[in-house]
């Protein structure tokens, strides 16, 4: 074999090698990456009191929230004039409160009953749900529902005094439940919600 024809078949060899190492050590274009989620920038907290003449108690609310009274339910009025939605437009989310005055139509028992069934209705989707009693500073008791996964609603609750009211809340957002981008929503809200919780009062 000639000199030439020694060199060119070394030549040859050379190449491939380098091919498959360059082939074999650098992936990168066709590793996914993982998804990325837009910037959250939450509002400044502050806190103002919720008193509106239609409903019997109050509580601290967030600043950037706007409380709207629900007139209509499945197009028909609410059970109380005190249905209000706790609107919170930066954040895409929404808190319904409704409440009911303990009777012999809407005994606590049922009121009770249904606040956990609605609860439940959850249970297909979320990963687990906690559920906490709770009492605040002023004497006024509920429970609370922390629901975890991909649930629509991430939040609810209730306070009662088991005799006279009842109130229920539930946090909702105006979005596809994506645990892994609502997560750090969710937590800034759980703060705002409890301090909603902590003040609540029951005018008499």
């Amino acid at each position: 074999m000639t000199n030439q024809k020694i060199a060119k078949s070394y030549g040859f060899v050379l190449a491939t090698i380098c091919f498959i190492f360059i082939s074999c050590g650098d992936d990168g274009g066709t590793t996914p990456k993982p998804r990325g989620y837009p910037r959250l920038v939450f509002p400044e907290r502050g806190y103002q009191k919720f008193s509106e003449n239609y409903c019997t108690f109050t509580f601290d609310f967030p600043k950037y929230a706007v409380i709207e009274q629900d007139k209509l339910f499945f197009d028909e009025a609410p059970p109380s004039d005190c249905w209000f939605n706790i609107k919170i437009p930066s954040l895409n989310a929404i808190i319904y409160c409704s409440y009911y005055d303990i009777s012999a139509k809407n005994k606590f028992d049922k009121l009770r009953n249904d606040a956990f069934t609605l609860v439940g209705k959850h249970d297909i989707k979320a990963d687990y749900i906690e559920e906490r009693p709770f009492r605040n500073a002023q004497g006024v008791g509920g429970f609370l529902f922390d629901i975890q996964g991909p649930a629509a609603c991430p939040f609810q609750f209730y306070m009662t005094d088991s005799t006279r009211h009842f109130m229920r809340g539930a946090l909702y957002f105006n979005a596809r439940a994506q645990p892994d981008s609502l997560a750090p929503v969710v937590q800034f809200l759980k703060t705002d919600l409890q301090r909603m919780l902590e003040t609540f009062t029951w005018k008499n």
